[in-house]
């Protein structure tokens, strides 16, 4: 009966978050719309292809100089007011959502909501070849914390409230609510953590966005292809699988030339303030000759879709899309990287169709979806998500196979080669087991089981800063003036038992994390090279074992490197 009640009131939630995700999605399209006639426009002459025409005014002439000059303010008052007010706000959002998630259980600052909707428009309303996923993750996770504020909700109901609000605010943009909401849960691991309760109700609280828009906006998909597509002939199929490996291997560049990027901005010794500015001008420039790259592209995307560009058109575009995007958002810019991503893969299938004497459509579908599922590490939301964008259920067979492909090349490459940047989000964890929030509730349930030996009560387990311990190794001082470390180790070697506890010589071995499982030291004889070790002892008796363990935890580290990276902060030694 009380898990009844629960789940009552959670789908109240789900309902009152899908309907408030969804106005705050219109809310922003409405005023990236009015942002983009009014200044590029207006001033330049120039409206991208990706906006929804809701306010009509006359225009000048295109004029690529103007141009140049609107999308160098806009990316100067949108890094203005993000390093201002918001430095979480920057870049493409949905890193920031996930790391909530993980790091303090979905809680957002309330000024991220207002901050992402207005420099999020003004970035790609001016221009900026970014697109909306991102800002509308981010600002429509931004109100399922803030509901969670207002509910008093636990950090369980609070995550389940971000992950609601990003579904809800995607589905009304995207039109995709099963994709969406799939999204939504598939984005926070490599692997993917799909909880089927979880799911209905993100699934419920994504369609209420969806129908909610559909009654105010139309039901119209956001791309519109033939009714009759099919693939049936085994040669078609074959060349898909050909296809999915090429988008596989492709899929590889896209977050290398991102990340790489934003590394090559944040290395540039002014303020992050004007880094926006400096990304925006050199599209400035990419726009002069090629004026398809600003925006989101979703104009461009349904060109190409309907077969009407030309191969070298295309064959260019995939590059300078990419180069576009990355300085835009690399450099600190408001925006997202899912339609970009679509529209690389977008014009690299009708290049792909093109040279080979196939459906331009059909391909160009497939392109979309294949490269973002495996650049995003998202396969199942990526599948789907584009087919519901396109209404273009009758390839949902087709793009299974290429995306299928495309993602098995991915791992391929990432495992043979080791490649620095595997995916367009890298916020993203293995699974659960390497989740922060959740491997600290683990952590102080192993201190409480040893609290005797420890001497500290349960409420000071629960006050101590267990995640500095995870990530960095520091030593936290008992009241029994030994210490407690975690960190790694460097080679194989046999535990010592005495006194039924085990031991590395005067060391005494607490729990050791191993592939994302806590093992008690009841269930090993033998520490492996790369076990991370929970132990406990004096400091000098840690300073017998120096040589093979190093007081820094590989796994949990690189979480706080990837916060401080993001953030722009350079760690201290």
């Amino acid at each position: 009966m009380k898990e009844l009640k629960k789940d009552i009131q959670l789908f109240k939630d789900a309902l009152l978050i899908g309907i408030i995700g969804a106005f705050c999605a219109e809310i922003f399209i409405l005023l990236l719309d009015f942002i983009s006639k009014y200044t590029l426009g207006k001033i330049a002459g120039y409206i991208p292809k990706d906006v929804i025409n809701i306010f009509s005014i006359s225009t000048f002439h295109y004029n690529p100089w103007l141009v140049i000059v609107v999308i160098t303010i806009g990316g100067l008052i949108s890094g203005f007011i993000v390093y201002t007010f918001a430095p979480e706000a920057e870049g493409h959002g949905t890193d920031t959502v996930i790391r909530a998630f993980h790091r303090t259980g979905g809680y957002l600052r309330p000024i991220v909501v207002p901050v992402k909707i207005i420099t999020s428009a003004i970035t790609i309303g001016t221009g900026g070849a970014a697109g909306r996923e991102g800002p509308t993750a981010l600002f429509s996770a931004g109100i399922g914390s803030i509901y969670a504020n207002w509910r008093k909700a636990s950090v369980q109901r609070r995550q389940t409230f971000v992950i609601l609000g990003m579904a809800a605010g995607l589905s009304a943009v995207f039109k995709a609510p099963l994709g969406t909401a799939i999204f939504a849960l598939e984005v926070l691991y490599i692997r993917s953590e799909l909880d089927t309760k979880q799911l209905m109700f993100v699934i419920f609280g994504s369609l209420v966005a969806y129908t909610l828009t559909g009654f105010l906006f139309g039901w119209q998909p956001l791309f519109d292809i033939p009714a009759n597509l099919s693939v049936t002939e085994i040669d078609t199929f074959l060349l898909i699988i050909v296809f999915g490996i090429i988008s596989g291997a492709f899929s590889i560049l896209v977050p290398n030339v991102f990340y790489y990027t934003r590394d090559f901005f944040r290395k540039i010794p002014i303020k992050p303030h004007f880094k926006p500015a400096i990304g925006a001008f050199l599209v400035g420039i990419i726009a002069i000759w090629y004026p398809e790259v600003l925006g989101g592209g979703y104009g461009w995307i349904q060109v190409a879709l309907d077969a009407e560009l030309t191969l070298k058109l295309m064959l260019i575009l995939i590059f300078l899309k990419l180069i576009a995007f990355s300085l835009t958002v690399g450099s600190g810019g408001s925006g997202g990287v899912f339609a970009p991503t679509l529209f690389v893969g977008a014009m690299l299938g009708g290049t792909f169709a093109y040279l080979t004497h196939q459906n331009i459509t059909v391909f160009a579908l497939l392109g979309m979806a294949s490269v973002f599922s495996a650049a995003a590490r998202t396969p199942l939301a990526g599948v789907i998500m584009v087919v519901e964008m396109s209404n273009g259920y009758s390839l949902l067979v087709p793009a299974i196979l290429a995306v299928f492909f495309a993602f098995f090349i991915h791992l391929l490459i990432v495992n043979v080669c080791k490649v620095k940047y595997i995916t367009l989000y890298e916020a993203q964890l293995i699974d659960k087991n390497y989740s922060p929030i959740g491997q600290i509730e683990k952590l102080k349930d192993i201190l409480l089981c040893y609290i005797d030996l420890i001497k500290l009560s349960p409420k000071q387990i629960k006050d101590y800063k267990i995640l500095s311990l995870l990530e960095s190794g520091t030593p936290i001082k008992l009241p029994t003036k030994e210490y407690l470390f975690f960190g790694e180790i460097m080679e194989n070697l046999k535990l010592r038992e005495f006194d039924n506890a085990k031991y590395i010589k005067n060391v005494r071995v607490l729990y050791v994390f191993r592939k994302g499982e806590w093992l008690h030291p009841k269930e090993i004889q033998e520490i492996y090279k790369g076990d991370e070790v929970l132990v406990l002892g004096s400091k000098e008796d840690i300073q017998e074992i120096e040589k093979i363990f190093v007081p820094v935890s590989e796994v949990f580290s690189k979480l706080k490197a990837q916060e401080l990276a993001i953030e722009g902060i350079k760690e201290t030694k």
